[in-house]
């Protein structure tokens, strides 16, 4: 694989995307790139202020064909994820041809989401979780669209802990921030093999951004930890626009095929270009992955309708 670089993104003309946590990072390096090449982009974001500055980022940088739109989505309330979709449901009733679930939090002090989840597991898996089943009718509606879940190195330190999933009994942040990002690994793979299950012409894969030099590292941890956090970026971190090119290959490479994973090709992933990695063991566990997506279906009260509408 060569070395690409976010100018080198495939034409996007006619293509439409929603780029979760576009705010800032690696979502706003994404959406400046995809609106570059055409597409049209819907930022959704949970802090509005921070939203609309972004939103003129983008546009100073977008083609003149593309529209780019700012929308509020809080995945960390699944009233706000039902909103969205509405909302999406109104003004885009033509279909969508790229998903791309970026948004997420990382090592907070024990909380919980307004549905009373742990509120990394809410937040980065059964937020995107919801809003990934509200949006599939629109997904459907296009022949060949694609799910892109950003995962993390961090998934190899993770399980999903079934007998205590919300961490009420025993909360680590960092060990379950590695269950959230284990928990988007095995759902972008389980809804690629019910994708192809159903005949649906989807494609979901997964991505990671290696170590890259964004706010998450300082809006979550605990003040101490998030300073040594940036004081090893010097060492071994990257920039957004670097760590965001995993991202931006998963979603937008042509002949990629589903249920791939794509992380950075340095050592240990954590900087480099694109390539196609491996997922750990936990990851690949089909059994697992099951038991979860049914436990996220009756979580978030909501069920992936994959005949609901053909792709045209």
């Amino acid at each position: 694989m060569n070395s690409p670089t976010t100018d080198d993104t495939p034409d996007l003309d006619g293509r439409r995307a929603v780029v979760t946590g576009a705010n800032s990072g690696l979502g706003l390096v994404c959406a400046q790139a995809l609106a570059a090449r055409g597409a049209s982009v819907v930022m959704a974001c949970r802090d509005l202020v921070k939203g609309r500055s972004a939103l003129d980022e983008v546009r100073r940088v977008a083609r003149a064909d593309a529209q780019v739109e700012l929308a509020e989505l809080d995945l960390a309330r699944l009233a706000s994820v039902a909103d969205f979709a509405q909302w999406y449901a109104e003004v885009h009733p033509d279909g969508l041809d790229l998903m791309l679930n970026n948004a997420g939090i990382m090592a907070p002090p024990f909380s919980r989401t307004a549905d009373g989840f742990e509120r990394q597991l809410g937040t980065n898996h059964l937020g995107h979780f919801a809003l990934t089943g509200r949006l599939l009718p629109f997904l459907l509606q296009r022949r060949g669209a694609r799910v892109v879940t950003v995962s993390s190195v961090a998934h190899r330190t993770g399980a999903i802990d079934f007998d205590d999933l919300q961490g009420e009994r025993n909360y680590r942040r960092w060990r379950r921030y590695g269950q959230s990002k284990l928990a988007n690994l095995m759902f972008a793979l389980e809804l690629d093999r019910r994708a192809r299950a159903s005949g649906a012409a989807l494609i979901s894969v997964a991505t990671h951004p290696g170590y890259a030099s964004t706010n998450l590292q300082v809006a979550g941890p605990p003040r101490r930890e998030a300073l040594l956090m940036r004081a090893l970026e010097r060492f071994i971190g990257q920039s957004a626009e670097m760590g965001a090119l995993p991202l931006l290959y998963a979603a937008t490479e042509p002949d990629l095929p589903g249920g791939v994973f794509v992380g950075p090709d340095g050592p240990f992933e954590v900087s480099g270009h694109p390539r196609l990695v491996e997922p750990s063991h936990r990851a690949r566990d089909a059994a697992v992955a099951r038991r979860l997506w049914e436990e996220s279906e009756r979580l978030t009260g909501v069920s992936f309708r994959f005949g609901a509408l053909a792709p045209s």
